[in-house]
Formats: structure tokens, C-alpha cells, sequence
């Protein structure tokens, strides 16, 4: 039972076999291109699932918590790409600058909405905060992120920011997402039932992404560039820029005033990084550049945070309940 905690999930495994599937067999000529069709598809369906699931009453039940918001806020589009930035010097050397380049990219996105809320609900925090944090995070990040890429660009030694970038972003995820909510009163009850149709959408267009990326990164050589010394090192910068962000954002909170369940949707919301919104965005932005580069320091700090954050929660649910001033337990609730 102990080692289960560490095994890779199935989503995991899909994805290690998709990059040895895209290695051994990538596409190219027409297909590739078949399969950017097929992935830009796949990722508006996406995008308007998401908009047709997402509760508006819940959003609003938790809009009032302002400060547990902006402190989530604050650790996914502040915290992180100062980390990168000033941690550079250090970090850097462990991987090549175009592995870093991923990093740092990764540092801008923002956070995921099915895990946060799913590890908060099991650790006994504040769901309501949770599912209002996290999808702010993610609309948020559709305008932030681009901005961030463009900083981070420039103090890579890059061209900045592509402003056409931030209309493509819009147009493929903004706008899906719009007409999801739009549509979710005819909709939002079937997508709610039928939780695993949105779940098996998300997967399959982040595995087309990683697919037709990892693709195009092989035919350029990327396994020859990126030695096993490598990995190693770019495990150990995902480890470290999660473990502080872990740390910040439980003892912040706690020297902010925040009570445990607060404390709870904070590190869960603060300190993760959306794999799902974070392939599409790569493939836009970074047109042009290697994308399996860009694309691999996500989806190693992916399963990372997902292991860790997985032992954080049941350590928090094993916590005693207490009892509030009115003799109702917090866990009762």
C-alpha cells in the first residue's frame, strides 16, 4: 500500500507510452498535419467541456473569500516565475538552456482545476475557495501567462512576447470556454453526469499535443540532445521549485491569519501547475520553437506534484477534528 502511493497513474503510463510511441514512430508530412488538426480540435472540445461543467453557483460561493484568492493568485503568477528567474543561476546548470527555457515557461502557468479540487475535498479544506481559486487561476492564466512568457523571454535573451499569441489563446481556449457556459443550461447536467466523457477529452488532447510535439522534437534530434544526466537534472529542478512553492505557501498562509481548511486550498491551489492548460498554450507560443523541450519539464513536474500532493492530502485528512466555538466539528461540514 505504501509503494501504490508512488506508482505512476494510468494517465502517467499513457503519457510515458506516447513519447516512446512518438519516438520509435513519429509522424510527419501529412500526417503531421492531420494530427495539428486533430489536436486543435481536441482542445476547443476540451475547453468547452470544461466551460459547461464549471458550477456558477460555486464560483460565486466563493468569490467573497478575496484574500485566500489573491494569495493563490499571488503563488501561481507571482511566486513561481520569480523562483525561476532568481533561481536560474543555480538550477540552469543542471539541464540546457532550452530545457530551462521550459522551465521557466512552466513557472508562468496557471493552476490545475479537477486536482487542486479533488486534494483539497480529500484533505478537508475549503472546497467552495478551491473550485473558485482554481478556475479564476486558469481564466486568469489565458491573458497572464502569454504576459509572463513575453517577460521571461526577454530575460532568457529571446524575442519578447507575440501579441498575436494572446489572440490565437483566446480564440482557441477563451472562446470554446465562453460558449461552454453559454451552452451549460442545455448541457451542464449531461457533462455533470458524464464526468468521464470531459476526463477522457482532457487526456486525449494532452497525448495528441505530446504526441505530435515529441514528434516533431525526435525528427530534430531531441534524444541527442537531452542525455539521461539531464533528466536527472531537470527531476531535481521540478522537485525544487515545488518544494518551495509547497513550503511558502503553507507557512504564508499560516503567518497571514489563514485557519487550517484555508491553509489546506492554498498549498493545494498554489503550488501546482496545469498540464492541461499548459500543452495548448506551448503550442501557440512557441511556434516554432522545439515544443518537446518545452513540453517535457511540464509533464515531469505533472506526475511530481500529483505523488506528492497525494501524500500531503492524506496527511492532512489523518489530522484530528476539531472543534469549532459552536461545537461543530470541520470535518463534519
Amino acid at each position: 500500500m505504501f509503494l501504490r502511493r508512488f506508482l505512476p497513474d494510468r494517465f502517467t503510463c499513457a503519457l510515458i507510452v506516447t513519447v516512446l510511441l512518438a519516438s520509435l514512430l513519429p509522424c510527419r508530412g501529412t500526417a503531421a498535419s492531420v494530427f495539428n488538426v486533430l489536436t486543435d480540435l481536441a482542445i476547443a472540445l476540451l475547453f468547452f467541456l470544461h466551460g459547461a461543467k464549471l458550477s456558477r453557483e460555486a464560483v460565486v460561493a466563493g468569490m467573497t473569500h478575496w484574500r485566500l484568492h489573491l494569495t493563490v493568485l499571488g503563488s501561481t503568477f507571482v511566486l513561481f516565475p520569480l523562483l525561476g528567474l532568481l533561481l536560474r543561476p543555480l538550477l540552469q546548470p543542471l539541464v540546457t538552456p532550452a530545457l530551462y527555457l521550459g522551465v521557466l515557461f512552466l513557472c508562468t502557468l496557471p493552476s490545475t482545476v479537477q486536482s487542486s479540487i479533488a486534494f483539497t475535498s480529500m484533505a478537508r479544506g475549503n472546497v467552495p475557495a478551491a473550485i473558485c481559486s482554481a478556475s479564476a487561476s486558469s481564466l486568469l492564466g489565458i491573458f497572464i501567462t502569454p504576459l509572463l512568457v513575453g517577460v521571461m523571454l526577454e530575460s532568457h535573451g529571446q524575442s519578447g512576447l507575440n501579441w498575436g499569441s494572446i489572440g490565437a489563446i483566446v480564440l482557441q481556449l477563451l472562446v470554446p470556454f465562453v460558449a461552454g457556459q453559454v451552452a451549460q443550461r442545455w448541457i451542464g447536467r449531461w457533462v455533470q453526469r458524464n464526468r468521464s466523457v470531459l476526463s477522457y477529452v482532457d487526456q486525449g488532447s494532452i497525448l495528441l499535443v505530446v504526441y505530435t510535439a515529441f514528434s516533431a522534437a525526435v525528427l530534430q534530434g531531441l534524444w541527442k540532445q537531452i542525455p539521461l544526466p539531464v533528466l536527472g537534472g531537470l527531476l531535481v529542478v521540478n522537485a525544487v521549485l515545488l518544494a518551495i512553492a509547497l513550503l511558502m505557501t503553507r507557512y504564508g498562509s499560516r503567518a497571514l491569519g489563514f485557519d487550517r481548511e484555508d491553509e489546506i486550498t492554498i498549498v493545494f491551489c498554489g503550488s501546482k501547475k496545469s498540464l492541461a492548460s499548459g500543452v495548448p498554450m506551448a503550442k501557440v507560443l512557441f511556434a516554432g520553437h522545439p515544443l518537446g523541450t518545452i513540453v517535457l519539464p511540464i509533464m515531469l513536474f505533472h506526475q511530481i506534484q500529483l505523488m506528492t500532493c497525494a501524500v500531503l492530502a492524506r496527511r492532512y485528512a489523518a489530522r484530528p477534528v476539531e472543534l469549532r466555538c459552536d461545537g461543530v466539528g470541520e470535518g463534519a461540514i
